[in-house]
């Protein structure tokens, strides 16, 4: 039994933090980009016959993967593959997942693997892939939909949740829909047959029918014709589906059980290296509650912050809840408090910036306030 992976990249915008990067590409958690974590997932799985499905704003994406080394994978055929519109036979524009998927197909039909796990680059875990694959095989179903309790609110819209009845079978399907607290969330991770996605994948694209969970998942179990198995993900999982989320989670780092959770749960999660000397920490400086990544110059006052690699924060700068990516200047005297700071960014000396938590301020790649 041999199993393959696909991770979806560009599914999720979330406004300027994605503008000019894939979701599977947004830093996160200091020094790590989204994609770290499913590679991560999968690789610690064993799997090593994967392919990452990118249509737009793959550069730095391919720049961060590389050859995947650092995952233990290889970069060609039977391993590493990049699947982006110059390597399929479609452009870039794709109306959902099985219409990617059929683009794909050569890739879906090479090689003698039994299973395949999709995932999707929005949402972070730290997922025990042999476990769920054991169990969907064990189900004899036709679809594994990995999924979270306690995601379902009645606020937040849900791409796929699921009602289980009392003898865990699945009782009730919706899509795009704010769920009830009954419902458990999926959180975009798939495990089915190859040879059956392959069949499926066709088979809907020819009936103009192009959407993963609507078309295939629910459309499938509502007329009879696909069967659901579902595995219950009982660890953290960060949903980044919005500015407001992506702030959140990042904020929740800064607790050790969330932190342990995603970082160390049943494998670690490996990134590219990138060996810094350690960050300095001025004479007078002052820093509390927060992640600081290496190659930094740290004078003033960070408070409850994520700062990513060589952050320079000036003499009586003031930075509290804020995330600040690489290589971004806050220049002396600055107050910042609820600021995302893209990668390459200067903030003048006594600039005052100050957002909220649901509406962080963001300041794009490379600008100057």
């Amino acid at each position: 039994m041999s199993v393959m992976g696909i991770i979806f990249a560009n599914d999720v915008a979330i406004g300027e933090l994605t503008s000019k990067r894939t979701m599977a590409s947004l830093p996160f958690g200091g020094r790590y980009r989204q994609v770290d974590f499913h590679l991560a997932n999968l690789t610690a799985g064993g799997i090593r016959h994967l392919g990452i499905i990118s249509r737009y704003n793959y550069q730095s994406l391919m720049n961060h993967v590389g050859s995947g080394e650092e995952w233990g994978l290889e970069l060609g055929e039977g391993g590493l593959e990049y699947l982006t519109p110059y390597a399929m036979s479609s452009n870039a524009n794709y109306r959902g997942k099985l219409e990617n998927l059929h683009s794909a197909l050569d890739f879906l039909q090479y090689g003698d693997d039994d299973y395949i796990v999709m995932s999707d680059s929005a949402i972070l875990t730290n997922l025990d892939i042999p476990d769920v694959v054991a169990k969907h095989i064990a189900s004899g179903k036709d679809v594994t939909v990995v999924t979270k309790a306690g995601v379902a609110n009645g606020v937040k819209k849900l791409d796929l949740a699921l009602k289980l009845g009392e003898n865990g079978e699945v009782a009730d399907i919706v899509v795009d829909y704010v769920a009830p607290s009954d419902y458990v969330a999926s959180i975009d991770t798939f495990v089915v047959g190859r040879k059956w996605l392959v069949e499926q994948v066709k088979e809907y694209v020819a009936h103009n029918l192009y959407h993963l969970d609507r078309d295939l998942i629910l459309g499938g179990w509502q007329n009879g014709t696909v069967s659901i198995n579902t595995y219950a993900y009982e660890g953290v999982a960060l949903f980044n589906e919005s500015t407001a989320e992506y702030f959140a989670n990042s904020m929740a780092l800064l607790d050790k059980d969330t932190a342990y959770g995603i970082f160390r749960g049943h494998h670690d999660i490996y990134t590219k290296v990138r060996d810094r000397v350690p960050t300095y920490y001025g004479e007078n400086c002052e820093v509390e509650n927060s992640l600081v990544a290496d190659g930094g110059m740290i004078d003033g006052k960070v408070e409850d912050s994520i700062l990513f690699r060589q952050v320079t924060i000036g003499e009586d700068a003031e930075v509290e809840k804020c995330i600040i990516m690489n290589d971004t200047v806050v220049g002396e005297g600055a107050e910042l408090k609820y600021v995302i700071l893209d990668k390459n960014v200067t903030v003048r000396p006594g600039v005052k910036l100050c957002g909220d938590k649901e509406h962080p301020i963001i300041v794009k790649r490379g600008e100057t306030v």
